[in-house]
């Protein structure tokens, strides 16, 4: 034991505890509430490439250490995916970089590119590992909200250009938006590339939920805007559009510069990783069309299902443009606290979701704002919307 009295935790990382996410499975574990809270599929993905992991690790393809920039076949699968659904072409040698999932990429990226002090713009909610990892960077995050307007979550442009200053160092989007589901518009995009090029910005753009998006909405990468190829670090990942969450492989896109920049932190981290599963990744990414187009369509008719029982139960439903989360207004129920609410959540219905308010600096502007995960098998959402029912009554 240590006789000193500094805290062991550094100030960078003290108002990070443990994360909403163990304490809200552990309480669905513990109760044997439905979990929709933690974003993970609860099937496995296509069976082809369940099956390509297994004959790469027989095959003794990825059991070593995999090069450090990622196995050329992985690199090259994300630079031919980039150009087929996007037109945006990549060097597979120099402009990409495969990660220990997307959180890596955005913290090798944020250590990377910071500076002490030096201020990111990002979109509030936002996933928790953006603030976690702008701390340990040095930086100083600066929100920009996304508020409640017709049914949905949109950006105020003039707030964004408004928190720009000189020691704005870069801009953290994330399209499609977890929580809120919102998917930035063309207009939307437009204005960031234009505010990005005018004050000289670094983007950083996660955007793992891409092959997710609903309706009439449409993922538009920002790094395809006029001056944003040279300035923009596009983060993907397997896990989501695969359904192969552990496998924890994710990657960056971006100009040689960047990318160098990147790796020379991230090699510092996990070094390298997901060796056999780079392989299956690669073979995934190769799928035609339909399997991404079945994907979107499962899930379109799970977020229905899931958005018409929390709107039966008396809940605000907002509309999800893409991602797998919906997020809620609990204030129609007599409630106001979303910590309080989740937390009893699993005794009162049965089912477990997540208070948007972890994803606010300022908690309280989250407070009303609940998501659930509609990435469940069906029959899961239909006993979850029943249960969820004695909330009405």
């Amino acid at each position: 034991m240590t006789s000193s009295t500094r805290p062991l935790l550094n100030r960078r990382l003290a108002e990070f505890g443990t994360t909403i996410f163990a304490e809200m499975s552990a309480l669905a574990v513990q109760t044997g509430a439905i979990n929709l809270g933690q974003g993970f599929p609860d099937t496995d993905g296509p069976e082809e490439v369940r099956e390509a992991a297994v004959r790469a690790l027989r095959d003794g393809r990825g059991n070593q250490y995999p090069p450090g920039p990622g196995v050329p076949e992985l690199r090259t699968a994300i630079a031919a995916h980039q150009e087929r659904r996007y037109g945006l072409s990549y060097d597979p040698d120099t402009e990409v970089l495969v990660t220990a999932g997307a959180t890596e990429a955005i913290a090798a990226t944020l250590l990377a590119l910071l500076e002490p002090g030096d201020e990111v713009i990002a979109l509030e909610p936002y996933y928790d590992s953006y603030a976690a990892c702008i701390a340990m960077a040095g930086g100083t995050r600066v929100p920009v909200t996304l508020r409640p307007h017709e049914g949905s979550f949109r950006l105020d442009l003039d707030e964004l250009r408004a928190a720009v200053t000189d020691r704005t160092r870069l801009l953290l989007i994330n399209t499609p938006h977890n929580p809120t589901g919102t998917v930035l518009t063309r207009e939307e995009l437009t204005a960031i590339a234009e505010l990005a090029v005018e004050r000289d910005l670094l983007v950083v753009t996660d955007e793992v939920y891409e092959h997710l998006v609903f309706d009439e909405a449409e993922h538009l990468p920002l790094a395809t805007f006029p001056g944003m190829r040279e300035r923009t670090v596009t983060i993907g990942s397997a896990g989501k559009t695969f359904s192969f969450t552990g496998w924890k492989v994710g990657w960056v896109t971006a100009a040689p510069g960047l990318v160098s920049a990147v790796r020379s932190a991230k090699q510092f981290l996990t070094y390298v990783s997901s060796g056999p599963f780079q392989y299956a990744v690669a073979e995934a990414l190769a799928l035609p069309d339909s399997y991404f187009t079945a994907f979107r369509e499962d899930m379109l008719a799970k977020r229905d299902l899931l958005a018409a029982g929390l709107a039966d139960a008396g809940f605000e439903v907002f509309r999800t443009a893409g991602t797998y989360f919906i997020t809620t207004d609990i204030r129609p129920l007599g409630e106001s606290d979303g910590f309080a609410f989740c937390r009893a959540l699993p005794e009162r219905a049965g089912v477990v979701a997540i208070p948007n308010a972890v994803f606010y600096d300022h908690r309280d502007q989250g407070a009303p704002f609940v998501r659930f995960a509609f990435c469940k098998q069906t029959a899961v959402l239909e006993e979850a919307a029943k249960r969820l029912k004695a909330l009405a009554g």
